[in-house]
């Protein structure tokens, strides 16, 4: 499933596409994808796309409706969604499993293709969002300046539950999700297996800064493109080939090598239904 880094991807590479663009145009191809469709999508034909933001791995287009009001679709990956932009829509050849399309008065649009239909294509009011049931429970932005080590300690302080799944609880931060969470416990030297009761003030700015670091990479560097993933324009992510332990079990660490230490390797256990990926060695807080 695409994780922060993707979904923030595909949003800047849509937001110069449609930013300011009027809607000539809203098609589906199904009633639904994980739900369905919103049945009075007509109703955002003539508004103008004032902005496009993200809110964990949720993609929202603010829109100023041409009736008055604002409201904002709200467009979510799943586990094998795709959005891609198009400079001319109306020369798109639609093709299997493009199951949404939206299209803007100079012609551009995007088309959200979405094989096994995990995604989501729902729409609110502005004013609906902070209560709406897809983002009330959310947990704090991972990137933003208010996410410390002191916020993340009080979220997880009194958890039984392994560091690692704790992170995947999108209550506790949001967007960190398998590749991530093992990708900063290994940055932060921390053990995924860890009770997060037991996380001190400082692992906890530690991991928090090793947050950051790790999702500011992946967003430079397109995302992680492992299945079905690709960027807004198509293309692949390839922060994938800078892993230093995820989809790398069995494989000699590279810290522990780099330091002279004896080469154990990657390890590859299941916590929660999820694979995690660590180095026992260096791991080890």
């Amino acid at each position: 499933m695409p994780e922060l880094p993707e979904v923030e991807t595909v949003r800047l590479g849509m937001s110069p596409y449609l930013t300011g663009k009027i809607i000539s145009g809203v098609k589906t191809y199904r009633k639904d994808l994980r739900v369905p469709f919103p049945q009075d999508l007509s109703q955002l034909v003539g508004g103008k796309i004032i902005a496009l933001t993200r809110r964990a791995k949720y993609i929202l287009v603010h829109i100023e409706l041409r009736q008055g009001g604002r409201e904002i679709l709200v467009l979510h990956l799943g586990m094998s969604g795709r959005i891609t932009t198009i400079a001319d829509i109306s020369s798109y050849s639609r093709v299997k499993h493009d199951h949404f399309i939206l299209q803007c008065s100079d012609g551009t649009g995007f088309v959200f293709n979405d094989p096994r239909r995990f995604g989501v294509v729902i729409k609110m009011k502005e004013s609906e969002q902070k209560f709406h049931p897809s983002f009330k429970d959310l947990g704090p932005e991972p990137l933003e300046d208010s996410f410390t080590g002191e916020a993340l300690l009080a979220r997880l302080a009194k958890k039984s539950v392994a560091l690692k799944v704790g992170l995947l609880d999108q209550k506790n931060v949001v967007g960190v999700g398998n590749i991530y969470a093992s990708e900063a416990l290994y940055d932060a030297k921390l053990s995924p297996l860890m009770p997060c009761k037991d996380l001190t003030k400082p692992q906890a700015q530690s991991l928090v800064k090793s947050i950051k670091k790790i999702l500011s990479s992946a967003i430079k560097a397109g995302g992680s493109s492992l299945k079905d993933y690709r960027t807004a324009d198509g293309s692949l992510g390839y922060f994938q080939y800078g892993f230093k332990v995820y989809d790398r079990g069995g494989e000699p660490c590279p810290r522990c090598a780099s330091n002279g230490k004896k080469k154990l390797a990657i390890q590859k256990i299941t916590q929660a239904g999820r694979s995690t990926y660590y180095c026992a060695q260096c791991q080890t807080s």
